[in-house]
């Protein structure tokens, strides 16, 4: 074996013991999806790697939230996912719709970014939007926490609630290349899931035949929180790439996370996803256990 090749292979076992740090259920029995998806990290990461301009797609309404709100999973990774990808040179956008516009905005000002932040109104084509990531050069596609089509053609919370009302099809968005792309979920109702056999997210999953998404992805990453799944892209991007390895272990930092989730809910507003309440947690959990997981990581960079 060669130089070269036990280089790789370290950075193969590497980013594969990151993985196995996100693929820890943490209420929803998603053990057979993340073992379903295992290996998606690797991939996901090695085709960000290449990437030039990054479109970011997050947000999931909580209708029934106190208030309703944006959840406080997904804004805040895609938000530190773009600081980390915009301080090694990779420039990016967001993209969300009316309903999330005013979290995905706070965060993005938290993380102290000037990214492009394209907002959908609901019930408007989106080939203007199309278009316009066309026209910018996006290269590659990411949807982190965002709903999307079940088999019915509507999106649906982890209760089987319709959100259809309070969600724009930026599924169409994430799909219309020529970019590949990069889902992250943790329920099984997010694009991208549709990667996985809707029959195994239906015996695993509470309303899941109900909620499967059926957009695919190029790459799938599952993860018990779809936060964790950003820092893990972070964690591996500094494994694939070395030179990037110190500038993108300043994003994984607690102080800039909180920052963003602080920030995030009191000015966004946003909500607990399951908790639905406004609140400093994320997925019912506090801040300190998400950020006992970004220590793991950083940890598992080497």
């Amino acid at each position: 074996m060669t130089q070269a090749d036990h280089v790789a292979a370290d950075a193969t076992a590497r980013i594969a013991a990151i993985e196995a740090l996100i693929h820890v259920d943490v209420g929803r029995n998603i053990a057979n999806l993340c073992a379903a998806a295992k290996g998606g990290l690797y991939a996901a990461a090695t085709a960000l790697a290449e990437a030039r301009n990054v479109g970011v797609i997050t947000g999931f309404y909580v209708p029934r939230g106190t208030p309703p709100a944006a959840e406080t999973d997904g804004p805040v990774g895609a938000a530190l996912l773009l600081h980390g990808l915009a301080a090694i040179g990779i420039p990016g956008r967001l993209a969300t719709d009316t309903p999330c516009a005013s979290a995905c905005a706070a965060a993005l000002r938290a993380a102290n970014l000037t990214t492009p932040l394209d907002i959908v109104p609901l019930d408007t084509p989106l080939t203007p939007l199309i278009q316009t990531w066309r026209k910018a050069g996006i290269t590659h596609a990411l949807s982190i926490e965002r709903c999307g089509k079940a088999a019915d053609g509507r999106p649906h919370n982890l209760t089987g609630l319709d959100i259809g009302a309070h969600t724009a099809p930026l599924d169409d968005l994430f799909t219309a290349g020529p970019w590949p792309t990069i889902g992250i979920g943790d329920g099984g109702n997010e694009i991208g899931m549709g990667n996985l056999p809707p029959a195994l997210i239906a015996q695993n999953i509470a309303n899941g035949e109900a909620i499967a998404c059926t957009t695919p992805a190029t790459h799938l990453i599952v993860a018990g929180v779809s936060n964790w799944a950003a820092y893990a892209l972070l964690a591996a991007l500094a494994v694939l790439r070395p030179e990037w390895r110190e500038t993108l272990k300043k994003t994984l930092t607690p102080k800039l996370d909180h920052h963003i989730l602080e920030t995030l809910v009191h000015q966004g507003p946003a909500v607990d996803g399951i908790t639905r309440t406004q609140t400093l947690t994320v997925d019912g959990h506090p801040a300190t256990m998400h950020h006992a997981k970004m220590a793991e990581l950083l940890a598992a960079i080497g």
